[in-house]
């Protein structure tokens, strides 16, 4: 069946070890938590520290860096990047492409279309169309 992890080397010269998960096939780094519930897609990477909650899903090609969080149901869409630190809330929806900057906050329930960019420590809330609300 083939091994369940690959070693990556980084830009400094480590090498990373990234598990795939069981429900997907993503690559999860040692040191993430990723709740089995969650879906990673083939081609969507979990960096060290992370955490993503059950019923969230991580679509092919997106990238969660360290220390962010993914919260539950949330949905990160294909090629999507999550910042260090940045936090997403329960059930929002993160578009295709969309870069969330390191230590930002998108409130539960937000929905960022694709192509679109929440700056560091940048805070964003929408209703259900996507209309962004005032902080």
């Amino acid at each position: 069946m083939g091994k369940n992890y690959v070693d990556i080397e980084n830009d400094h010269g480590e090498t990373l070890r990234y598990r795939k998960h069981v429900n997907g096939r993503g690559l999860v780094a040692h040191g993430a938590k990723v709740h089995p519930d969650a879906r990673v897609e083939a081609g969507a990477y979990i960096e060290p520290g992370a955490q993503v909650a059950a019923g969230a899903t991580v679509a092919r090609g997106a990238w969660i860096e360290s220390e962010a969080l993914i919260g539950p149901a949330a949905y990160i869409d294909a090629n999507a990047h999550i910042g260090p630190k940045a936090a997403v809330g329960a059930r929002a929806h993160i578009g295709v492409r969309t870069r969330v900057g390191a230590g930002a906050h998108v409130a539960k329930n937000a929905r960022i279309g694709d192509d679109e960019s929440v700056p560091p420590g940048g805070t964003v809330a929408t209703d259900a169309k996507g209309l962004h609300l005032a902080a």
